[in-house]
């Protein structure tokens, strides 16, 4: 991977283009928050950060709930529950209004090690925004979440402004 400081290699065309900056601002911050998440020592990744977050924030939610919150897939979050709860950090119990569905409840355990969690995702964050004034940290969120929201474009479905 190319070091963040080489932007200079970048063929000139596409070196100021939004989608190549944002693309490397990705993998720098997606990097830095790895690294915390690997030196906290608890073996959880961000996805189980997110899960741990909605359960906490929305009380007992469905694995489907948890997926389209969460931007987990789904296929992927019964694997990922799996882990929490071996961790003894959620419990899974079937909904007695829908045998075929499990209902997610954070434990403890769980609202404990998500604050831990928090203390780390926050350093990263810091990490992440680390060269910005403070007024340019609110300016880029309120950009981010411009970009972000679907609401905000201008485009047609047919991608004409």
């Amino acid at each position: 991977m190319q070091n963040e400081r080489d932007v200079g290699a970048a063929p000139a065309r596409i070196r100021d283009r939004p989608t190549f900056l944002i693309s490397r601002a990705y993998a720098r911050s997606h990097r830095i928050l790895n690294e915390a998440f690997a030196q906290s020592g608890s073996g959880l990744r961000s996805y189980h950060y997110r899960l741990l977050a909605a359960l906490d924030e929305s009380g007992p939610s469905s694995q489907a709930d948890l997926a389209r919150g969460t931007s987990v897939d789904r296929s992927d979050v019964v694997s990922v529950l799996g882990d929490l709860e071996h961790a003894g950090l959620i419990q899974r119990t079937v909904d007695p209004a829908n045998r075929r569905r499990n209902i997610v409840t954070l434990t403890r355990a769980g609202t404990k090690q998500l604050k831990a969690l928090d203390r780390v995702v926050n350093e990263a964050q810091e990490r992440v925004i680390e060269p910005l004034s403070t007024s340019e940290r609110a300016q880029l969120l309120t950009l981010l979440r411009r970009l972000g929201d679907p609401a905000q474009s201008r485009e047609s479905p047919t991608g004409q402004k």
